[in-house]
């Protein structure tokens, strides 16, 4: 299985795919800092919402590792460098969820502990917690393999857009996490993968790993979807999620609401994978998601290619937001989620 992060024990760093050299070069890269974790979640070294979730809880691990304070002061520097983190990447919920969750072991941790050892005892609290989510998350995944599985017919053809897959996650994946299960059960089928623009990921990644699994792909234009929809091409589609409200309103990669409006007018269920911690169920509607900006030189570049005017404006949203009503179902870790989703998500 492909280790998107792992913490290393022999030299105390957190190790990395650096994501943004694929598929040219796998390159592994280790952070010793805090700061290092918060430049590779912003630029996309570590992706994908449960993965940058990891990563931040690793992060908060190392920022207390580093801490040279005295004990008075330890709740401030903790608050600081939380804030710091969460504010890399503002969509994902599963990076401030990961951070909560770990800062709440850790201050517990460090107020039950002797004086004087108090911040050994946070530390040593945020790497067990660390690695507990990084585990729970590839079980996570797993489960979802097995729930979404059963959707994946012998002869199908599959449509999915960006990576979901081991990249995106403590390993396995969550939307490709489905297609891994479903290959692993037997099932012959294939899989269309979309380029996703303007960054790559289902070129530069989702590909990869279908090749590495040997899982039967093609890779197309994202604006060769419709026209396989139309042809009768498509017999499901299945991508991941960022965040999903308690109404099932879903944030995911720019050009997922497209698919979902084509997949509603060709009749071709529209399926999200994502475990139970992508959900946000302090909000209801798709307009209450912070939707992150990202720089120009995205689209006007690639690599270091240029492919329009310098001085052109751009407009480089990185998710769009699809209404509960163009998705079939949920697949989660916990379970498939059906129809009405403002009932049924609180069900689970």
């Amino acid at each position: 299985m492909i280790k998107t992060i792992v913490y290393n024990s022999v030299g105390n760093t957190v190790d990395y795919i650096d994501q943004t050299l694929l598929p040219e070069k796998e390159v592994v890269a280790s952070a010793v800092r805090i700061e290092e974790i918060a430049e590779a979640i912003l630029h996309l070294r570590v992706r994908g919402a449960p993965a940058i979730g990891i990563a931040g809880a690793y992060g908060i691990y190392l920022a207390i590792d580093k801490f040279s304070g005295t004990e008075d002061t330890f709740f401030d520097y903790l608050d600081e460098r939380s804030s710091y983190l969460n504010a890399t990447r503002p969509t994902a919920v599963n990076l401030s969820w990961a951070i909560k969750r770990t800062k709440k072991v850790v201050l517990a941790s460090f107020t039950d502990a002797e004086p004087g050892k108090r911040v050994e005892s946070a530390k040593q609290a945020a790497l067990r917690e660390a690695n507990a989510i990084l585990l729970e998350d590839i079980e996570m995944c797993r489960k979802i393999g097995a729930y979404g599985a059963q959707f994946v017919k012998d002869g199908d053809s599959w449509l999915t857009h960006c990576n979901a897959g081991a990249f995106a996650t403590g390993g396995y994946g969550t939307a490709l996490g489905v297609f891994r299960a479903a290959f692993e059960a037997g099932r012959k089928f294939h899989v269309y993968v979309d380029e996703t623009r303007p960054l790559l990921q289902g070129a530069r990644l989702t590909a990869w790993e279908m090749l590495e699994e040997k899982i039967p792909a093609t890779l197309i234009c994202d604006n060769m979807a419709a026209s396989l929809m139309a042809s009768g091409k498509i017999q499901g589609i299945v991508v991941g999620a960022d965040r999903i409200t308690k109404e099932g309103y879903v944030a995911n990669k720019i050009g997922t609401y497209s698919i979902a409006v084509l997949a509603k007018y060709h009749k071709v269920p529209f399926y999200v994978a994502a475990p139970v911690s992508t959900f946000d169920l302090t909000i209801s509607k798709g307009s209450e998601i912070v939707i992150e900006e990202r720089k120009p030189e995205e689209i006007i570049y690639a690599g270091k290619t240029l492919l329009a005017p310098k001085n052109m404006k751009v407009y480089n949203p990185a998710f769009d937001v699809t209404p509960p009503e163009l998705i079939t179902a949920i697949i989660t870790n916990a379970g498939v989620i059906n129809q009405p989703f403002s009932e049924n998500i609180k069900k689970i």
